[in-house]
């Protein structure tokens, strides 16, 4: 029989390990996996939970993939990086066989040498130390584990869920609200398309505010710093019902997906965090029909209630901290505890949320394809409608 009491020092391998694995996967129904590090040969990711029969080839990965990527304009990292996905298994003349799927993406432009002159010195914002204090021992170079070029498989497998979810009628768009103090304004969340969007190499659907965040974060890269912002993120189609009423509410599977996204320091749905000074007579969502149809006049409870979906899109902002690699020095110790400054040389964005956005579309769609499943397996596909009237007949 293993022992299985607790290790309090993963460095010290004398003593008693726990007989399970870091958290690498994610969902339930439709579950990903991920593994690989920034500076070693590549990333993959296994998918299990697609159905059988979806249309699916590299070609339907690529274009979200294209938007995460690095070098992809002057505002973000110059790496370079084409990441080109390989479907190695699950797919079978161009569909799904309803088995494991596995994507590698290839790394092509490390640069490790970069981080030698600093690997024994604690990043400031970065996971060095946290990553010493639970291993004893890291990949210094780039980040390793705990690298955003993690996001690539994650994108990747966010694709096949977003084509999933299509077909339910179901769309995901994300963009930049808000870069420093510049604040885009979106009246209507649910009406912004991807073609807005990416008309700009920030992201931003609002053209007077856009060229202004592009200027502001051109301005952070020559002063050798960075700027962090808020994303929103949006979700039209999903049908009420999704979701589970306590510990798998929705709205906590999103805020846990969003959360495991590097440089995420702050998630909100619907008003939120202005909730707090609200009255519940301002605050509720009054409801009313339309046609057959049961929805609410107003949409402050952000497509979410007792964490089921309601039927309204479901609108969620995340707060984004500026990049923490800077190339000007900062003050830091050794990881023997000596004093010492640190300047990285590396290649980093002065501003994340560009290539935040599809990775934030990733996360929810993700969640929402497997809160689609297990619905679907616990109640079919009967709408609200035809359960009503089945109880009363």
């Amino acid at each position: 029989m293993p022992n299985l009491s607790p290790r309090r020092n993963c460095g010290d391998p004398g003593l008693a390990t726990i007989a399970t694995m870091a958290g690498n996967s994610f969902g339930q129904a439709f579950r990903v996996t991920t593994a690989g590090e920034s500076h070693g040969p590549g990333y993959v990711v296994v998918i299990d939970g697609v159905p059988p029969g979806l249309a699916l080839s590299e070609a339907d990965l690529q274009p979200d993939l294209d938007r995460r990527r690095p070098g992809q304009s002057s505002i973000t990292t110059q790496r370079k990086e084409a990441d080109v996905p390989e479907i190695l298994s699950g797919v079978f003349e161009g569909r799904t066989t309803g088995t494991s799927i596995a994507i590698l993406i290839r790394n092509q432009d490390q640069r490790s040498r970069d981080y030698s002159p600093i690997k024994d010195k604690y990043r400031p914002g970065h996971a060095d130390y946290t990553f010493d204090a639970k291993y004893g021992f890291r990949d210094y170079r780039g980040g390793g584990r705990s690298s955003a070029r993690e996001t690539s498989v994650r994108v990747a497998a966010g694709a096949v869920a977003k084509k999933l979810l299509a077909m339910r009628g179901v769309r995901i768009v994300g963009y930049v609200k808000q870069i420093g103090h510049f604040v885009a304004n979106v009246p209507d969340p649910s009406a912004v398309t991807l073609e807005q969007v990416e008309a700009s190499i920030v992201r931003c659907p609002d053209p007077d505010v856009a060229p202004k965040m592009i200027q502001f974060i051109e301005q952070m890269r020559s002063e050798q710093d960075s700027v962090g912002g808020i994303s929103e993120l949006v979700a039209t189609g999903v049908p009420p019902g999704w979701g589970e009423p306590v510990f798998d509410k929705l709205k906590a599977d999103l805020g846990k997906a969003l959360f495991s996204l590097p440089a995420v320091l702050g998630v909100e749905y619907g008003a939120g965090f202005s909730v707090a000074a609200a009255r519940g007579s301002q605050n509720n969502d009054l409801f009313t029909a339309r046609d057959r149809d049961i929805t609410t006049s107003t949409n402050r409870h952000g497509g979410m209630l007792g964490g089921i979906s309601s039927g309204l899109p479901i609108v969620i902002r995340c707060a984004v901290k500026p990049t923490s690699s800077l190339p000007r020095p900062q003050s830091t110790v050794t990881r023997h505890g000596q004093p010492t400054t640190i300047s990285t040389k590396g290649r980093h964005d002065p501003c994340l949320l560009p290539r935040f956005v599809p990775m934030g579309e990733a996360m929810v769609a993700l969640t929402l394809a497997d809160h689609y499943l297990r619905h679907t397996a616990q109640c079919g596909g009967e709408s609200r409608e035809s359960r009503v009237e089945s109880q009363e007949s």
